[in-house]
């Protein structure tokens, strides 16, 4: 499948197409209120989570209302590959996506397919009723919608990482993930990431993703470990997320109150 393709220069795919890095955050809280709170921090991207947190089309659309104003790249994650999901997702304005669970190149032609109108793909025809179009104002939506569509697909299995370079061959996609939570599960070492074996897997698979010319990117355990991701090439890379600000940042607030506290208080 050929795809024409043609970012708006300083757009996050002409960004990310040009190897700069980005950093974004997870947004799993589901509420936009927190959403645009993160939004102002800067970030490059953030991903509005809908396989493991509880977001639904209209949660989405609410978050990605809240954080417009502000200059990054609201990025959704579907529950899965499905293309009526995607259509949805596409229609209420995000223009990127972040699948899970891709394993072959068959899968990935399907997903780019999902998110282009024919004849390039599959894409149901929403004209004067998507948000994305601006409700019909934008001219020559339907033509130009691939333009600005970026797709990156998770490598989160040992299928997926089999097949990398045929993956990544795929015209349409345009950067490659990993998963490590999933990726450890399926190396069997469940909610071990830091094992020698999962480090070696993932250092291999991002070697290979950068030899396929796509852009590679990874879900860092945090800040540290996302500066030595970027070293060793990715070029989208999340640092943490609002459920893990909103804990980590509770509990130290309250480990250090009762460190100060004495007896006599």
């Amino acid at each position: 499948m050929v795809v024409q393709r043609g970012p708006a220069p300083g757009s996050f795919l002409d960004r990310l197409r040009r190897g700069e890095p980005l950093f974004g955050l997870w947004q799993a809280l589901a509420n936009p209120y927190t959403a645009e709170v993160c939004a102002s921090a800067g970030f490059d991207w953030l991903l509005f989570d809908g396989e493991h947190a509880p977001n639904t089309v209209q949660t989405l659309l609410a978050q990605l209302q809240a954080v417009a104003p502000y200059p990054l790249e609201p990025i959704a994650r579907p529950p899965a590959g499905d293309p009526a999901i995607i259509k949805q997702y596409l229609d209420v304005g995000f223009r990127t996506l972040l699948v899970p669970m891709v394993e072959t190149a068959e899968q990935a032609e399907r997903l780019v397919a999902a998110t282009r109108f024919p004849p390039l793909g599959i894409r149901g025809v929403a004209g004067s009723t998507s948000r994305a179009s601006r409700f019909g104002a934008v001219p020559g939506y339907l033509q130009t919608a691939h333009q600005h569509t970026c797709l990156l697909v998770q490598i989160e299995s040992r299928t997926g990482v089999e097949h990398i370079e045929a993956i990544a061959a795929v015209d349409g996609v345009d950067g490659l993930f990993i998963g490590p939570g999933d990726l450890s599960a399926a190396l069997g070492h469940l909610g071990d990431a830091k094992h020698p074996e999962v480090q070696a897997v993932i250092a291999d698979a991002m070697t290979r993703i950068r030899a396929t010319g796509k852009a590679s990117g990874i879900f860092a355990a945090g800040p540290a470990d996302a500066r030595a991701r970027v070293a060793q090439g990715a070029t989208f890379v999340s640092v943490g997320t609002d459920v893990g600000l909103l804990t980590g940042g509770a509990a130290a607030a309250l480990l250090e109150a009762r460190g100060t506290l004495t007896p006599q208080e």
